[in-house]
C-alpha cells in the first residue's frame, strides 16, 4: 500500500495577532519544506487600549521565528516584564510578587523552599520574594541582564508588554515579507466535503480557496470550527465567576515599571500593563454584582487616574472537546477561552502552534497526530485552568465577589495539589504544566496557604548552615541588583540603536 503524499497547502483564517503569529510560525517552519501557507485576514477588532502581556516562553519562540528583540520593542513601543505584583487595595492580604525567575538556591542539595518554610516556622521574617533576584530587581526599576553568576543562581526570565495593534502589524509585515499569500476578507464561508472535513473556504462569496489542512485562528468566533466540533464543548463557568471584562488605557508611567500589577478590591481585580506610550488596563468583574458603568468607576479608582478608550466584552471560559477536528485545527481562543487572570491568552496560542508544528502531518492520513494533539492540548489547558482557579479558590479577600469565588467548584487535580502542599509544602508534579513549582509556591503562600510541615530530610541541615546560606543569597541579590541598568535607560538605549 503506497503512502499518502505530504501536505502541500495550509489555509489559516483569523485576525490580528492570533492570525499573524500562526502564519509566521507555520511559514517559518514549513515554507522551505514545500508547504504553502495562505492567510485569510478578517477585519481587526483591536483598539488602542489593547496591550499584549506575554509569558517568558514567547521570547524564545520569537527567536526561532527570526524576530529580533530590538526590532520588536521599537515597533511596538513595548517594555519588559519580570512578573506580576499582586496588591490588595483593601490592605487585608500582604503584597506578593509572582516573578518569572528562581526563588532562592539549593542548600546542601536540598530545595530552597522547604528550608525557607522551616525557618519561617521558627521565626524568620523575610518573605519568599526577598530571595528572588528578578522580583527584587524589577521592584527597584531595574533590568536583569544574565551573566555567569546569575545563571548559576537560577532562572532569570522575562516577558513583554506590547502595544497589540503595533504587534499585529509587525507580525503581518514579517509574514508578507516571507512570501505568505494573503487574502483580505469581510466574510468567510466554509465548504465541507461529504466526510465533514473542510474542502475549501470562500472569501466574500467569490474567491474559493482549497487546502489540505485548515487552521482556525479567529478567536472565540471559531469561524471554521463553528459548532461542528465532535462532542460538546466543556463549559468552565463552574470554576470562575468573572464573566465581564473592561479594557481601557491609562497614561504611561513617568518611570516604566518592568512588571505588571494586579490590584484586588472587593468587587474584582484590575491589572495594569505598562508600555512606553500607555498603560493597558484590564478590569475583571461579575456582571451580577457590577454594571458596566460601575465597573468603569471601580477600575478608575483602582488606577487612580481617568481611563480612556474603555470597551467591554463578555468572558465565557471553556474548552473545545476536539481542538483538531477532521482537517481543521483550532488555536488560541478558537480552541480554549481562559479567565483573564495571569495573561494566558498568547501563551495558549503559542502552545497550540508549537504542538501543531511538532505533530504536523507527514501525509493526509493524520488520525494518530490528531488524536495525540487533542490529548496533549487538553492536558495543557486543564493545568493552566487549575493555576488560574487557585487564585480565586484560595483568596482570603473580603467582598461578595471573592466570597462567591471561594464557593465555586475546585477541579480535582487542583484539590490534590492544594492538599499535598498543605500537608508538606510540596507541589504535586503533573504532566504538561505551564507554571513552575516556584510559581505555585508563590501563589499558594501569597494567598496565605501555610503548609503544616516539610519533608523530614530538611531537618538534617543545621540551622546555622541555613542562616549562612540565607545571608549569602540576600547579599548576592543586593549586589546584582545594584549592577543592573534601570529599565528606563535600557529601553532608551535599545530604541536608540540603529
Amino acid at each position: 500500500m503506497s503512502a499518502s503524499p505530504p501536505l502541500s497547502r495550509v489555509v489559516v483564517v483569523g485576525r490580528d495577532v492570533g492570525l499573524w503569529l500562526a502564519v509566521t510560525a507555520l511559514n517559518s517552519a514549513l515554507g522551505q519544506a514545500g508547504v504553502q501557507v495562505v492567510a485569510v485576514e478578517m477585519p481587526t477588532r483591536l483598539k488602542t487600549s489593547h496591550i499584549s502581556a506575554t509569558l517568558p516562553p514567547l521570547e524564545a519562540f520569537h527567536t526561532k521565528l527570526g524576530l529580533t528583540e530590538q526590532s520588536l520593542i521599537r515597533a511596538t513601543a513595548g517594555s519588559f516584564s519580570f512578573g506580576e505584583n499582586v496588591v490588595d487595595l483593601c490592605g487585608k492580604v500582604p503584597n506578593f510578587f509572582h516573578a518569572w525567575g528562581a526563588y532562592g538556591a539549593p542548600i546542601e542539595g536540598s530545595a530552597f523552599f522547604p528550608c525557607w518554610l522551616k525557618a519561617r516556622r521558627l521565626g524568620f521574617n523575610r518573605s519568599f520574594q526577598h530571595f528572588c533576584l528578578t522580583a527584587i530587581a524589577s521592584q527597584n526599576g531595574r533590568m536583569l541582564l544574565p551573566d555567569e553568576a546569575t545563571a548559576t543562581f537560577g532562572r532569570t526570565d522575562y516577558g513583554y508588554h506590547l502595544q497589540t495593534m503595533a504587534y499585529a502589524v509587525y507580525l503581518k509585515s514579517t509574514a508578507v515579507a516571507q512570501g505568505v499569500l494573503l487574502y483580505e476578507a469581510q466574510d468567510v464561508g466554509v465548504e465541507r466535503a461529504d466526510s465533514g472535513s473542510i474542502a475549501a473556504v470562500t472569501i466574500d462569496g467569490s474567491v474559493r480557496l482549497e487546502g489540505e489542512l485548515f487552521v482556525d485562528a479567529s478567536g472565540e468566533d471559531a469561524i471554521l470550527m463553528g459548532r461542528r466540533s465532535s462532542g460538546a464543548s466543556e463549559d468552565w463557568r463552574a470554576h470562575f465567576n468573572v464573566d465581564r471584562v473592561l479594557l481601557a488605557r491609562a497614561p504611561a508611567f513617568t518611570s516604566i515599571p518592568p512588571f505588571a500589577e494586579v490590584r484586588t478590591a472587593r468587587t474584582g481585580w484590575t491589572a495594569l500593563h505598562p508600555s512606553q506610550v500607555a498603560t493597558g488596563v484590564i478590569h475583571a468583574f461579575s456582571s451580577s454584582l457590577l454594571s458596566d458603568d460601575m465597573a468603569l468607576q471601580s477600575a478608575s479608582a483602582a488606577c487612580g487616574v481617568k481611563l480612556a478608550d474603555a470597551s467591554f466584552h463578555s468572558v465565557n471560559p471553556g474548552v473545545r472537546s476536539q481542538v483538531w477536528d477532521g482537517n481543521c485545527v483550532a488555536v488560541g481562543g478558537s480552541a480554549c477561552v481562559f479567565d483573564p487572570i495571569f495573561d494566558i491568552e498568547l501563551h495558549a496560542l503559542q502552545l497550540g502552534l508549537v504542538h501543531l508544528l511538532a505533530l504536523f502531518p507527514a501525509s493526509a492520513q493524520f488520525a494518530p497526530e490528531r488524536a495525540e494533539y487533542n490529548r496533549i492540548m487538553r492536558s495543557y489547558y486543564e493545568r493552566i485552568r487549575d493555576f488560574q482557579c487557585a487564585f480565586y479558590a484560595l483568596s482570603p479577600l473580603e467582598g461578595e465577589f471573592w466570597q462567591k469565588a471561594r464557593e465555586l467548584v475546585v477541579p480535582p487535580a487542583l484539590a490534590h495539589k492544594i492538599a499535598t502542599f498543605r500537608a508538606r509544602g510540596e507541589i504535586a508534579p503533573m504532566e504538561d504544566e505551564t507554571f513552575s513549582p516556584e510559581s505555585w509556591q508563590v501563589i499558594f503562600t501569597g494567598l496565605g496557604l501555610v503548609p503544616d510541615s516539610w519533608p523530614p530530610s530538611i531537618d538534617k541541615i543545621a540551622s546555622n548552615r541555613v542562616d549562612q546560606e540565607f545571608r549569602r543569597i540576600l547579599e548576592f541579590i543586593q549586589k546584582k541588583v545594584i549592577e543592573q541598568p534601570t529599565h528606563d535607560n535600557y529601553l532608551e538605549s535599545l530604541c536608540r540603536q540603529a
